[in-house]
């Protein structure tokens, strides 16, 4: 009996060898092509397991040029619409760069745990191992939007994104709520599992995005008999708006926000995966491509990232890591996040986006997520790591993002990788970015967020709903809840793209007299300068002849002309009023004579050298003015690893000693207090000129929203003097001190 059952399993191996592969898909440049093999029929439940026990990948060739792809168990090949978890399908996707004749040879080989085991050698070949066959790729007929015009969205060494078909560089706007966009009720294998934690969004069950039927269209996928129009409609929508990005975690059980989104067989299963959902899934991503939306797929989340592998990088996290590339990595437009608001270590993180890098063979972008205060514990370890593209900026005070963005920017070019920086979550958590009927102006968002951004060289926006309003991080139905705040980042957006050559552009705002306002510039050649409220500014610029125009964020259009139309010469020019809404936000657009361009391959802008994070206060509304001269009343020293004032400092007195034994940090900073009207304080430190702050707290090391950057006096004794000036007056004030040590 034993013998009968080998033989025949060896004619059903030969005869699946001999079964020749199918090719699917449009053979484009771009496009993705799909090549199903005829494997052992098999099962999602099945013993060997399909996920862990085999591995494919398919190596594609075109002359020296080489690519290795994972592939997967398929099930029946068509899971997504027949809902099958068997078959004999095994699968690989493909996006070939360049046209021309391709080749492609198989490797499948079986072991226990063989599909995260690096070596090529493991286990042992079976079925279709060996398969080998060619095809040919063409140029891509695509145009607008789809990203199959377009090309893979890649990290270059820059501070924003490229598409490497086109040559366009990237600027995101989009949705970031609800991050459990995948609990919808039309996908297999898909419940809401759990009851919400106190201050979470309150869920509603699964989402089902009626709202968004109407935008689906005649020629749009579906599946299993009508299903995915809501969600897909959805795409459509924002795509519509303008928007170009979507943010989303595939996992949030064990303890996860929403505990309704998993790839796998069930929310208690981490080695099985539901073919059919992950299929559907597939159809939804491959629609965004062809509208322009990309994936920003969070990998995990603060509640659950300890859930794989206690944290670690195992057989659970690489195999997870594994399937999602495998099955989407052939997107165009994927940024990897690491997790929202993670809590790995730093070695832990650097595992995972190296093990992500080698998988990857399109090298997609990664990034992580993390809490706001702790920046500096996250990042600056991964400055200058070369598996790692940036940070998802989660701002718990809008106000601080223009400085913090500045900050990443400039230490990263530092440290000769330069990150694209991007905003990916505005705090409080309650509140993020309300719906229109709350905020219809959304100037805050737009002063302080968006433009924050932009105008500091950063990447762009994904907006987070907050759980306090409708239409929330969980239980968002329907987009059409923010239509305005899409059409602002829409028109910032196009300001960007349309406007300035931003890829060799960098901030400035120390060109201008105002402390309030944001500068963006390419020197001699284009200045944008975002004004919160218009009002007599100005521009500091080196000899030419230059033209003002001005563009309104509130309603984008066309260029349009203000007080000053024109100046010439080096040196500080008044660029005049805008055309009309004097009490609003503008930006101008002052340009330079000349036969200029920037090539999109110019070199980027150099930070060496430069004090970081540059301006160091958030832009802030101007305090009512008091008719008061400016006067300092004292100084108090600040606990810079808590933001807090050391109470037993405040004041600190003319002749203190500071014990730092006797301190709760060493890490310290020092405030000046004032009384009056005041436009700055600059600080002079034993002699040597310091910060000079535009905006309360004015402290001695700068700040970013009231995160005091932190400095260590040396034993010794010191003399800071602060300087108060608002118009023509002034007012200073001198504190000595001596700092000892008693733990020495």
């Amino acid at each position: 009996m034993r013998c009968g059952t080998a033989a025949a399993m060896v004619l059903a191996l030969a005869a699946v060898a001999g079964a020749k592969p199918t090719v699917t898909g449009e053979t484009k440049v771009w496009h993705a092509v799909t090549i199903t093999f005829d494997g052992p029929r098999t099962s999602e439940t099945a013993t060997p397991n399909p996920f862990t026990d085999y591995r494919l990948t398919v190596t594609f060739s075109r002359g020296a040029r080489r690519v290795a792809v994972a592939g997967y168990y398929a099930a029946d090949g068509r899971a997504g619409q027949s809902g099958k978890a068997s078959g004999g399908a095994w699968r690989v996707h493909f996006v070939p760069d360049a046209p021309g004749r391709w080749q492609y040879a198989a490797s499948f080989r079986t072991g226990r745990n063989i599909a995260t085991d690096p070596d090529p050698r493991a286990g042992r070949a079976t079925a279709f191992d060996g398969a080998a066959g060619g095809f040919d790729v063409a140029a891509t007929d695509k145009t607008g939007r789809d990203f199959r015009a377009k090309g893979l969205l890649r990290y270059v060494g820059r501070s924003y994104l490229r598409f490497a078909g086109s040559g366009e560089y990237f600027l995101k706007g989009g949705a970031d709520s609800p991050e459990n966009l995948l609990g919808y009720a039309d996908f297999d294998g898909t419940s809401d599992t759990g009851r919400h934690r106190r201050n979470e969004a309150p869920g509603a069950g699964l989402h089902r995005y009626a709202p968004h039927e109407k935008d689906w269209r005649d020629g749009d996928p579906q599946w299993r008999g009508g299903k995915g129009k809501g969600l897909l409609g959805a795409m459509n929508y924002l795509a519509g708006k303008g928007m170009n990005s979507v943010y989303f975690i595939p996992y949030n059980v064990d303890g996860g926000d929403g505990k309704d989104t998993w790839p796998w067989t069930s929310p208690t299963e981490r080695l099985r995966f539901d073919c059919s959902k992950l299929d559907q899934w597939e159809i939804v991503f491959s629609h965004m491509d062809r509208v322009g939306l990309m994936l920003h797929v969070i990998t995990q989340e603060t509640e659950n990232d300890q859930g794989l592998d206690r944290g670690e990088l195992g057989p659970q996290r690489r195999l997870y890591y594994r399937e999602l590339v495998a099955r989407f990595a052939h997107h165009l437009a994927i940024t990897w996040n690491l997790g929202e608001e993670n809590t790995n270590t730093d070695a832990q993180r650097k595992a995972f986006a190296t093990y992500l890098r080698g998988l990857d063979p399109y090298d997609h972008p990664v990034v992580v997520h993390t809490f706001p205060g702790r920046y500096d514990k996250v990042y600056r370890p991964l400055l200058g790591f070369g598996d790692f593209e940036g940070p998802s900026l989660q701002m718990g005070n809008m106000r601080g993002t223009h400085a913090e963005t500045i900050k990443w920017v400039v230490l990263s070019a530092q440290a000769k990788r330069p990150w694209f920086v991007s905003l990916d979550e505005i705090g409080p958590a309650h509140t993020g970015a309300k719906p229109d009927k709350d905020d219809p102006a959304h100037d805050d968002v737009r002063r302080y967020a968006l433009w924050g951004n932009l105008m500091a060289g950063g990447a762009g926006c994904e907006w987070y709903f907050g759980y306090k309003y409708p239409h929330n991080d969980l239980n968002c139905e329907d987009w059409r809840s923010r239509d305005r705040l899409w059409d602002q980042t829409r028109h910032a957006l196009e300001f960007f793209q349309k406007h300035l050559p931003f890829w060799a552009m960098r901030h400035g705002d120390e060109l201008t007299d105002r402390r309030d306002d944001y500068c963006f510039y390419a020197a001699g050649k284009v200045y944008a300068i975002y004004l919160p409220t218009a009002g007599a500014t100005r521009l500091t610029v080196p000899d030419n002849r230059y033209t003002v125009r001005w563009y309104n964020p509130r309603t984008g259009g066309a260029l349009r002309d203000g007080s000053v139309k024109a100046f010439s010469g080096a040196g500080k020019h008044a660029i005049g009023e805008p055309p009309a809404g004097k009490a609003k936000d503008w930006v101008a657009l002052v340009t330079g004579a000349g036969a200029w361009e920037f090539s999109r391959d110019a070199a980027g802008p150099s930070f060496d050298g430069e004090p970081v994070p540059g301006r160091a206060s958030a832009p802030s509304p101007k305090r009512p003015r008091t008719g008061k001269p400016p006067r300092i009343t004292g100084f108090a020293l600040i606990d810079a690893d808590r933001d807090t004032v050391i109470k037993a400092f405040d004041p600190l007195a003319d002749g203190a000693t500071i014990d730092l034994a006797k301190l709760p940090t060493r890490k310290l900073s020092i405030v000046a207090r004032t009384t009056g009207d005041v436009d700055r304080v600059a600080f002079t430190l034993d002699g040597q000129p310091g910060k000079t702050e535009g905006s309360a707290p004015y402290a001695m090391t700068g700040d970013t929203a009231g995160d005091y950057n932190p400095w260590t006096p040396k034993p010794g004794r010191h003399k800071l003097t602060a300087v108060a000036t608002a118009g023509g007056k002034k007012h200073f004030l001198t504190v000595t001190f001596t700092v000892t040590d008693g733990s020495r």
